[in-house]
């Protein structure tokens, strides 16, 4: 099986992942670290994409047209929107979005012009196996009792449906209850996964995503951010893609 890639938009959300890669050694491109190397014997190249939807798109890019990724995998956090989508759960992706994306009336809302469609599949086999890696590591229960005090976790879920992407941190409830009423169907929103799906859309390249819910994208979002990410989201990240990889064997 070919390179797959392993993407995160900040160096907390992929911390524990390098940290079972010991032998990496990096590239620079694109003033960007690629770690090469192998995770539960399969090839692999990790980097940070950095935040927002153009920073996803280059390193989207580079990754598939400098190292020759086949599949790509995103990882990291996202803002509950649907009202099960709850701090701790894991959302894997079907589908991405731009909720920022209007170019009307020239096209609908949410369509990217001259594709002719709003929302842009992940990959079904990809993300099936992604899923079930993560509802196997939520079921064994990763995280001790203390840390699921820490953040109010209450046994928590793996979901799948639709992510939507925008250059906006939703942080307010105003923002967070008009993106519910616009588009019901979303389960979380984040920054980057739309632009990575519809460059991998470009390439015929497989993508898949998952996201940790950290907050609920309203009034405290920001609210022990980073915390979460070290002592939650990144572990999961972990896991899951260590389950993933050890199917894949």
């Amino acid at each position: 099986m070919g390179r797959i890639a392993i993407v995160s938009a900040m160096h907390e959300e992929l911390a524990a992942v390098l940290a079972l890669m010991p032998n990496e050694h990096k590239q620079m491109v694109a003033s960007r670290s690629f770690a090469l190397g192998h995770l539960n014997g399969q090839e692999v190249v990790v980097v940070l994409s950095r935040i927002g939807k153009v920073a996803a798109a280059t390193t989207a890019t580079v990754l598939i047209e400098r190292f020759g990724v086949e599949q790509v995998l995103f990882t990291g956090v996202a803002g509950g929107l649907a009202p099960n989508a709850r701090v701790g759960d894991v959302v894997v992706a079907t589908e991405f979005l731009q909720h920022d994306m209007d170019a009307s009336p020239l096209f609908p809302a949410y369509e990217v012009p001259l594709y002719g469609c709003s929302r842009f599949g992940t990959d079904v086999v990809l993300s099936a196996e992604l899923a079930l890696a993560a509802r196997s590591v939520l079921q064994q229960g990763l995280l001790d009792a203390a840390t699921l005090q820490d953040f109010g976790i209450i046994r928590p879920q793996m979901h799948q449906g639709l992510i939507v992407s925008g250059d906006h941190f939703v942080s307010t409830c105003g923002d967070s209850q008009q993106l519910q009423l616009a588009l019901p169907d979303a389960l979380a929103v984040e920054m980057e996964g739309a632009a990575v799906a519809q460059v991998c859309h470009d390439y015929g390249v497989p993508f898949a995503a998952m996201r940790t819910i950290s907050d609920r994208a309203d009034n405290d979002a920001h609210a022990d951010f980073l915390k979460f990410v070290s002592h939650v989201a990144s572990r999961y990240s972990a896991a899951i893609l260590a389950r993933f990889f050890a199917a894949r064997a």
